[in-house]
């Protein structure tokens, strides 16, 4: 399920970066934060913050895009997530 996840996050990210002003950006927005709760219900904060490294890391080296701004995203999933 992990592996299906990042490939739809970074999927959903990439096109937000490259699309900020799209009329499907709100609801790419709330299909990434769906995902948060997933991974977070799934294994924790711990599971969210693998998942975005991973996603971070991969944006910078494919895209030379820097996708630290969009962690707020997941904000309000749980208190210990606060970007």
């Amino acid at each position: 399920m992990d592996a299906y996840l990042e490939e739809e996050l970074y999927d959903l990210l990439t096109f937000c970066m490259q699309n900020e002003s799209s009329s499907d950006h709100d609801s790419k927005k709330e299909r990434i934060h769906a995902i948060g709760e997933e991974l977070f219900n799934d294994g924790g904060v711990d599971a969210m913050e693998n998942m975005y490294f991973a996603i971070q890391n991969r944006i910078k080296e494919e895209i030379h895009k820097d996708a630290n701004a969009y962690r707020s995203w997941w904000n309000g999933i749980t208190d210990e997530w606060k970007y």
